[in-house]
């Protein structure tokens, strides 16, 4: 077969195995990252939003879903185009010493997630069935590990895409209370703004929630993991003609996965406030205490139903911050990285996932307040994500990296905007806390 035969047949098998099969083989990396956004910890979050301030800020998820989509599609765009992960991509083009110190941030943010997302997960399941919750938070971090480290990542990734549906348990909560749609739609399409901190803080907390620096790592290098896992993929510098085909199955991927999570983060945030917020409930910390505080107002069938949803997206989301954390690690410090290897072909990336998720949940067992560590990871967080933002948008318009591929028009304005905004939040962050 010749050589132009050959690139025409692996651009009509790309073509047709990442656009024109059925939805579910198309979504992947942009589903699993959009719904590992809405863990324990974000459900806090949105929780904490709609029991405080009702239907008022739902507005920040409407205005938040295009600036996610495009980091997120930009980040997918650099790991499919070049073969190579965001860290491997900065290691490549930036100061050594910039890429180490954003990726021990990484770390050290997403091991404070993982902590709060496990201790989250085991008083959900303490509340539901009864027993000791840190016994639950151990049980859980073995799980999430084992699952990583021992099972082969064509079958684990299917797990994990299975793992999103329990993020329409919110859906089922939202059927269980009654809803005001005419006040969510006046909160959603007409912005209000308050002059108080409390207003603020809570406006940063969502953009800092919806759009986090794990999740761009994670899906970046997800794309880089299934392309060498289907033989016919290849790096889009080295296989151009395999482009278009590409580029529209992350676009709908991402486009789909993120407005997923924000749908759910939506349904979390009308059913707090549709109840906890119409009840004068608005002291909530957790989302284990938000399920708590439904059970009351909302009955046992709406707490059941959130409490469960805590467990299964906290199953999703703590390997998604492991493993985005062992990916930037091990890229910054060229170690064999990837879920496809065998552990013993990348200890150091395996025990980079080991070591984050038991720290995380001995964090449970320490002095230390997950929850009120939490505010510190967003902080963290969020002054990643600036620079972080700012080195893929100069990446992605490189010719000498991304070749033909460079991220032009809507979509890179789009990602610089982003950027901006986040920055915005981290000063709004540091404004709100001494109002």
């Amino acid at each position: 077969m010749s050589a132009k035969a050959t690139a025409k047949r692996d651009s009509n098998t790309e073509h047709a195995s990442e656009t024109n099969q059925k939805l579910v083989a198309v979504l992947g990396p942009g589903l699993i990252a959009g719904a590992s956004d809405d863990d324990p910890s974000g459900i806090a979050t949105y929780s904490q939003a709609g029991a405080q301030l009702g239907f008022s800020v739902t507005w920040t998820l409407l205005f938040s879903y295009p600036l996610m989509a495009a980091i997120q599609e930009i980040g997918a765009r650099i790991g499919r185009t070049t073969g190579k992960g965001i860290a491997a991509n900065i290691r490549s083009h930036y100061s050594n010493g910039v890429l180490q110190i954003v990726v021990v941030l990484l770390l050290i943010a997403n091991t404070i997630n993982i902590g709060a997302d496990l201790g989250a997960m085991g008083d959900a399941l303490g509340m539901l069935i009864g027993g000791p919750p840190l016994l639950y938070v151990v049980l859980f971090g073995a799980a999430c590990v084992a699952l990583e480290i021992f099972i082969p990542y064509k079958s684990y990734a299917p797990v994990l895409r299975w793992l999103t549906i329990a993020l329409f348990s919110y859906f089922g909560t939202a059927l269980f209370v009654h809803i005001p749609w005419g006040e969510v739609a006046r909160g959603l399409f007409v912005p209000t703004f308050e002059a108080n901190g409390k207003f603020w803080a809570t406006v940063v907390a969502v953009l800092g929630t919806t759009i986090s620096p794990y999740v761009f790592f994670w899906q970046a290098s997800q794309e880089v993991e299934e392309t060498r896992r289907v033989a016919e993929r290849k790096p889009l510098v080295r296989a151009p003609e395999q482009g278009p085909g590409a580029l529209e199955r992350i676009r709908l991927d991402t486009y789909i996965g993120m407005g997923l999570a924000n749908l759910v983060a939506l349904a979390i945030m009308i059913t707090t406030a549709a109840t906890l917020h119409a009840k004068g409930v608005i002291d909530i910390e957790s989302s284990t205490q938000a399920a708590e505080a439904l059970r009351p107002v909302a009955g046992p069938f709406a707490f059941a139903i959130f409490t469960l949803g805590i467990v299964g997206t906290g199953l999703l989301a703590v390997p998604v911050l492991a493993g985005s954390a062992a990916y930037a690690l091990a890229e910054a410090r060229r170690w064999p990285n990837g879920l496809a290897r065998k552990p013993k072909a990348a200890k150091a990336f395996y025990a980079t996932i080991a070591l984050a998720t038991l720290i995380g949940a001995l964090i449970n067992f320490s002095p230390i307040n997950p929850i009120k560590a939490l505010y510190w990871s967003a902080v963290i967080n969020g002054v990643v994500a600036v620079p972080v933002i700012a080195m893929m948008m100069v990446l992605s318009a490189n010719p000498d990296i991304m070749g033909k591929f460079v991220v032009r028009g809507p979509l890179r304005v789009l990602g610089w905007i982003t950027g901006g905004v986040m920055a915005a939040a981290i000063v709004g962050m540091g404004i709100t806390a001494f109002m």
